[in-house]
């Protein structure tokens, strides 16, 4: 039976006050969206004065507990949660103890980082690509390690989402650990990438059918929603920005998807 067609919605947490950020992720969930997601990152990515990376802008984890609080049916999580910022230990337990707060509802999404600001910022070493990459491959089996031992355990096997496309490393961290790959680009890059995906789950052994495919759209190419899900995603997600979130526009993708899944 084919995966129905899920909406996720990315509330980019910048240019707003926190309360406008929580009455965005209340209203998405009323709206009746699958999914929030916020993203990991210290500063603005964009539409900052006097430039793209400066202006109000709130942390990724602690915003995922308030979201845990007060919603109480979709799914939450980061889009994606950079996994050099935290320990990996660390960010097993925090991911455990945010599923616990919402009831077995999060969604632990994780990538290498990009954003150079972050970094130099906060103190952390940038290196470079393959560094972070191979970060990242030491960093997963610990997360999964630290969710098997934690006391209490999970509510139940937290689902884990990574992002990125790289073609001989990514994708098949994602064939060896993921439940749902987030793929960037255009639907012709997503449709490649997705057959690379299959082929990196025969390698490892993983059924490709079990990892849902989820690509991101801009919040008014609903034409672009359609070619995505040709393109083999089930899980589509559009970003609002802050400090207004356009609630006429989760209503529209949430219509969208309706019709979809008819």
């Amino acid at each position: 039976m084919p995966r129905p067609i899920r909406l996720a919605v990315q509330l980019h947490p910048q240019h707003a006050e926190y309360d406008q950020i929580r009455r965005a992720a209340m209203h998405a969930e009323e709206a009746g969206v699958d999914i929030i997601y916020n993203w990991d990152h210290f500063f603005p990515l964009y539409g900052g004065s006097p430039d793209s990376t400066t202006g109000k802008h709130f942390e990724c984890w602690t915003m995922l507990a308030s979201w845990a609080e007060v919603t109480e049916r979709v799914e939450i999580g980061a889009l994606v949660t950079c996994n050099t910022y935290r320990n990996p230990e660390l960010l097993a337990d925090m991911a455990r103890t945010v599923d616990h707060i919402s009831n077995g509802r999060l969604i632990l999404g994780i990538g290498a980082g990009w954003f150079e600001k972050d970094y130099t910022e906060y103190g952390y070493e940038f290196g470079t690509p393959g560094s972070r990459l191979a970060d990242l491959a030491t960093a997963l089996p610990r997360i999964e390690s630290r969710l098997a031992a934690l006391d209490p355990a999970p509510t139940r096997d937290i689902p884990i989402l990574i992002g990125g496309g790289g073609e001989k490393k990514t994708l098949r961290y994602t064939a060896r650990h993921a439940d749902i790959w987030h793929g960037f680009g255009d639907p012709d890059t997503i449709k490649r990438k997705n057959a690379i995906l299959d082929d990196w789950c025969k390698t490892e052994g993983t059924d490709p059918s079990a990892i849902e495919r989820s690509a991101g759209v801009e919040s008014d190419q609903f034409e672009r929603g359609d070619e995505m899900i040709a393109a083999g995603a089930t899980q589509i997600t559009i970003g609002l920005n802050g400090p207004d979130y356009d609630p006429a526009k989760i209503a529209d993708w949430v219509a969208w998807r309706n019709e979809k899944n008819r």
